[in-house]
Order: structure tokens, then C-alpha cells, then sequence
């Protein structure tokens, strides 16, 4: 929330990714005075109407209704908005969420999640690399400000490898291996089972006990979402620094697979590469297997926390 005193140009930055939409309000000079949170802002994975109100519900947290006269940009970057229905839909919800609050005629700019973050990084570069890493996984080259190439970023069931939810569903997996007597019963697959079922023993389980916990986390799995399941990685994290080394494995094979989608667009030694997401931003649980992988390439690194920055980057343009 900010102060409704405040007399002035204002712009909004959007970050709708794909397990929460954030947005901030701006001053003219790029001063974040006031910022918002709601749900899940991926067009090609939310409903229509949960989209808009999770736009309208962040928006009207950022910007008091006393100053939405005052906003005269929006620029909002959205998870699954490439080139077609992802893009059209954005536009379209991001225009009914606005009229909602009753912010027209304003300049608006919808783009893609990865040219938000990369618009994020240290002196909003222009051109070079960007690599998310969330609940999804996507990497991309950006020239003047658009993306104009991408490696991955095509969703749980054809991609994302290495991302949150890939994560996830490979623990589910070890969890379900182990429950069949295919795998060890280790700290990772207890972490999970706990998780999933709130008071199981930590012991090795019985033949007995493993047939209902298949059953429990069989009906966990399929109850929800698909991307639900990478609520789990952050115990992929935890058990490896239990020293699980079904998990140091995955852990490694995320990092893998996201310096292959970097090394993919062929970059040139001192680019910049952009980083954000949940396993990659400042302190994230990636950021150091991924800065070991991508050293031989020769990449200036630099990790952000979010995109929503860089929306407030890009709305200001807007106003030039």
C-alpha cells in the first residue's frame, strides 16, 4: 500500500508468473512506491476470470483508488505470453482488469516473462541472455528489448526441464520407487511422504504401510494441477543437504539441464545473462551449480530477484 498524498505520474509493473502475479507502482523516477500480490498469472495454465482477478486483485493492492488517475503506463510481463493465444489472452485480461479499477486511456505494453526479467537486470540491458528457472524453465536471447529466441519454456508436459516443477515430479517419482522396492528409503523420500501425508512414520515403511502411502501419494499427485507438484522441490533442496544423494543427483541434473538451454543460444563471450526465478535469483538453491556450468562461456552473470522491475522499466518507456 501506498500514501494517497502522493501528486504524480504514475506507472504499474506487472510480473505475472506462473504461481503468482506481482505488481508495483512507480513514481516517474522509477521509485517503487507501492507494491501487490496475488495469484497465478501464466494465460495458457489460469481460467480467464481467475486471471483477471488475480491482475485486479494485485494491481488494486499496488495503486490506492485515490491515485489511479495518476498512472499513466502499465507494462505487464506474463509467463506463457509468446506470439498467439498466450499473448492474446494476456492483452485482453490485462485491458478487462484495468477498465475493473477504472484505469484508462493509459499506455500499455504486454510482453513476455523472460524480456521483463531481463529488463530487470543492472542498468536494464538491451541485448543479451535471460534464463528463468520458477515453477517453469525457460532461457532466451533478447535484442532491443523483445525476445527473439528461446530455448524451452514449453510447459510441464513437453519441457521445463530443470525447473520447479521438473523437480517435483522427479522427488514424486524417487518417493513412488521407493515405495515399490525399486529405490532406497531416504531422507528424500520421507521428506515428501511427510508432506504429502502429515503424520507418517520416518522409518522405513512395511510392505503393508508402502502399499497405502503409494495409494496416498497417487491420489496427492493426481488430485491437483500438474504444477503443483513443484511445491516439492524445495524438499529436493532440503534432503540434499541432508546428503541424499538421490537429490544431490537431481539437483545436479537441474543445473544441467538449465546451462544446456543457455549454451543452446550460442552465446558470445561477455554477454550478459539475466537470472531469476525461485532456483536461480540472488541465493537461489541453483544459483551456484548453474554459475559453475555456464564459467567456460565466458557470461557476465547477473542474478535478479523478479521481473517486476523490469516492468516498471519498460512502462516507463512507455511514456517517452
Amino acid at each position: 500500500m501506498i500514501s494517497e498524498s502522493i501528486e504524480q505520474r504514475l506507472v504499474i509493473g506487472i510480473d505475472a508468473g506462473g504461481s503468482r502475479t506481482r505488481a508495483y507502482c512507480a513514481d516517474a523516477n522509477g521509485n517503487v512506491i507501492g507494491t501487490g500480490a496475488d495469484g497465478p498469472g501464466n494465460p495458457l495454465g489460469v481460467r480467464r476470470a481467475d486471471l483477471v482477478r488475480h491482475l485486479t486483485r494485485a494491481m488494486e493492492s499496488a495503486v490506492p483508488a485515490g491515485l489511479r488517475g495518476s498512472v499513466v503506463a502499465v507494462a505487464g510481463g506474463f509467463a506463457g505470453a509468446g506470439p498467439g493465444r498466450g499473448r492474446n489472452a494476456a492483452v485482453s485480461c490485462l485491458a478487462e482488469a484495468l477498465a475493473a479499477l477504472g484505469i484508462d486511456d493509459v499506455a500499455t505494453g504486454v510482453y513476455g516473462d523472460a524480456e521483463v526479467a531481463f529488463a530487470s537486470g543492472p542498468g536494464m540491458p538491451a541485448d543479451g541472455l535471460i534464463l528463468i528457472a520458477g515453477t517453469g524453465a525457460v532461457a532466451g536471447r533478447v535484442r532491443e528489448r523483445r525476445c527473439v529466441r528461446t530455448v524451452d519454456g514449453h510447459g510441464w508436459l513437453l519441457g521445463d526441464e530443470g525447473s520447479g516443477f521438473w523437480l517435483g515430479r522427479q522427488a514424486v517419482r524417487i518417493v513412488v520407487q521407493a515405495l515399490d522396492g525399486r529405490g532406497p528409503w531416504g531422507p528424500l523420500a520421507r521428506l515428501v511422504v511427510h508432506e504429502i501425508t502429515p503424520g507418517r512414520p520416518g522409518s522405513t515403511p512395511s510392505p503393508a504401510e508402502c502399499d497405502r502411502l503409494r495409494a496416498a501419494v497417487a491420489d496427492w499427485a493426481y488430485s491437483g494441477p500438474p504444477v503443483a507438484l513443484a511445491r516439492l522441490s524445495p524438499l529436493v533442496v532440503a534432503a540434499g543437504a541432508e546428503g541424499d544423494q538421490a537429490a544431490l543427483s537431481l539437483l545436479d541434473r537441474a543445473a544441467d539441464e538449465l546451462a544446456g538451454k543457455v549454451g543452446a543460444l550460442a552465446p558470445r563471450g561477455g554477454e550478459v545473462l539475466v537470472t531469476t526465478g525461485g532456483l536461480i535469483c540472488p541465493e537461489g538453491p541453483l544459483a551456484g551449480r548453474l554459475a559453475d556450468r555456464v564459467e567456460s562461456m565466458g557470461l557476465r552473470i547477473a542474478a535478479v530477484q523478479d521481473g517486476a522491475i523490469g516492468a516498471v522499466a519498460l512502462a516507463r518507456l512507455l511514456t517517452t
